[in-house]
């Protein structure tokens, strides 16, 4: 069957979105009379900044990181102290970021920034690990607080079975991949998307210079302020040590205050959850897809769906490696083998920051954040990646080797491009197949199939 020719212009919600008008244009050339140009359209409001922020940082944390840090500080007043510190350590980081997204007006988050400043090889690393740590390893830990907490109200009596959790957590990434691929695009405004900072689309932010600082700001109190009341909620209803002995904190805190209607909140916690999911896979799709346009990942990755109008295959490809990491550790230790890989090239890219204001002096920068701020975030980064070495070697070394491997990865996939006839038509064909099983097509060339 052949199909009309589809051109690629961008939806509300950020993803390419198809239409039936003939070829695209040639790159610098004017379109036709009625074709759409393909361009980022700058959708983000303040407003919508703000809550996007908020619904991605808003996830698990809250409901499982209490007991965590009550366990490791001793007491209830060093437990607040750790949330209200962090909450701006956080906001140090974000504004760092602000600066690197203002300056730097290029999709990609920590991919392009390293990119921009390091060069190809720490980025193409970066990216490396994304791929096989830090978003599969994110998700599941997510995942499994979803699983969690969907099944506290039929186990209130007794322990829930740790195989009980994955299986159920496995169903649930399952769903969600296939409503991703079922429902496309049409209902992404239903949950909050996008990474903490906009840094992963900074090209669709309206007035970026002024609305990402301010929606930072805004967002970051919101949270920190909201965060430490919570935990002054559960620490006013349950004692400390009940606390350290539940695993479901937010469900030991509703059975005490809410008593019957306590059974609506593992489902809340169970949406957050899936709404932090939602978002961390929408951008970092918008990453692989970046990488990929740069020759760094396969080219299946940059492609786009025909019909619905998102990057499918750069969403799809983390299912499989979701399901080794759910399968392959518990929460905490799932946890500290993302931290390593994700603290050290966050550390790197706000290093980055401070390197340019040294080589690039006369870059244009809308939005500056005095030194002292990620000079101070990018130490505590390095510490958060000697603290993971320290605490848990085992987890933490699997990371770092994992790590490695994208140095020889990056010479054998990317640098070396006199590769054998045979490795290059098995290349092709794989492509080919994929494009035809998942409807799928370049964004350059999408008038072919």
């Amino acid at each position: 069957m052949v199909r009309k020719p589809v051109v690629a212009t961008i939806s509300s919600g950020g993803y390419l979105q198809g239409s039936v008008n003939g070829k695209l244009p040639a790159l610098g050339g004017k379109e036709p009379p009625g074709q759409e140009k393909v361009v980022l359209k700058k959708k983000i409001t303040l407003l919508r900044g703000i809550s996007i922020i908020i619904g991605t940082i808003i996830g698990a944390g809250i409901f499982i990181s209490p007991k965590g840090v009550l366990q490791n500080t001793g007491s209830v007043g060093m437990s607040l102290m750790i949330w209200t510190v962090c909450g701006v350590l956080s906001l140090f980081g974000a504004l760092s970021y602000a600066e690197l997204g203002t300056s730097i007006k290029k999709s990609g988050g920590h991919y392009t920034y390293i990119l921009e400043v390091f060069g190809p090889l720490p980025a193409f690393v970066r990216v490396w690990v994304e791929l096989l740590i830090i978003r599969p390893a994110a998700t599941a830990v997510i995942s499994l607080a979803f699983g969690r907490y969907i099944l506290e109200p039929f186990f209130i009596q007794c322990e829930i079975p740790e195989l009980a959790i994955k299986l159920i957590t496995a169903v649930g990434i399952s769903e969600y991949h296939r409503y991703k691929y079922e429902k496309g695009n049409k209902k992404q405004k239903c949950y909050s998307f996008i990474c903490k900072c906009l840094k992963f689309d900074t090209l669709k932010v309206e007035n970026p210079e002024k609305t990402i600082p301010l929606a930072i700001c805004i967002s970051m109190a919101i949270v920190t302020i909201g965060y430490v009341l919570t935990n002054v909620a559960y620490f006013t209803t349950i004692s400390a040590e009940e606390l350290l002995l539940s695993n479901a904190v937010a469900v030991t805190f509703s059975e005490r205050l809410l008593g019957n209607f306590s059974l609506a909140v593992p489902i809340f916690v169970a949406l957050s959850c899936f709404g932090s999911m939602n978002g961390g896979v929408f951008a970092v799709s918008r990453l692989f897809y970046v990488a990929s346009r740069e020759g760094h990942l396969p080219e299946i990755l940059s492609m786009i769906h025909v019909r619905k109008h998102t990057p499918l295959p750069a969403v799809i490809v983390l299912h499989p490696l979701t399901m080794i990491m759910l399968f392959s550790g518990d929460l905490y230790s799932l946890l500290n083998f993302l931290s390593f890989a994700r603290w050290l090239f966050i550390g790197l890219a706000v290093a980055g920051l401070i390197y340019l204001r040294y080589k690039r002096p006369d870059m244009h920068r809308p939005f500056k954040v005095p030194l002292f701020i990620p000079a101070l975030f990018s130490f505590t980064c390095l510490f958060m990646v000697a603290l993971s070495l320290y605490s848990d070697p085992f987890s933490t070394g699997i990371g770092f080797i994992i790590t490695l491997t994208g140095v020889p990865a990056y010479y054998l996939f990317i640098i070396w491009d006199k590769k054998p006839k045979w490795f290059r038509r098995m290349s092709d064909r794989i492509t080919r197949t994929l494009q035809i099983i998942l409807e799928v097509v370049p964004e350059e060339d999408c008038h072919k199939l």
